[in-house]
């Protein structure tokens, strides 16, 4: 009964940590730097904007959400990101990405 009982548990204790671990991160196959911008650059403004970046199964990006960071520096991060181009999946994934000026 305890050989049973160990035989049923480990599959289980796998799959729940796959399941904490998430998806595994899709590669960035292609990606731009994003543009400076000219009201940051005369502040002399430095520093890293996060994204939520949905990705399609084509490895194309479908949408980008601003988390965080300095509010002067999303738009040009947004628009970069939108730019890049991921590894083929076989569904949807999201990733967070963190982008520095």
């Amino acid at each position: 009964m305890k050989r049973l009982a160990t035989s049923l548990a480990c599959p289980l204790v796998l799959s729940v940590a796959l399941w904490a671990a998430g998806p595994a991160e899709r590669k960035v196959v292609y990606h731009e730097n994003p543009d400076y911008p000219a009201v940051a650059a005369g502040m002399n403004l430095h520093g890293t904007v996060k994204v939520k970046v949905w990705i399609n199964s084509d490895g194309s990006v479908r949408r980008v959400e601003y988390i965080g960071g300095h509010p002067l520096l999303a738009q040009a991060a947004i628009i970069a990101v939108k730019n890049w181009r991921y590894e083929l999946g076989a569904k949807e994934t999201t990733s967070q990405v963190e982008v520095k000026f």
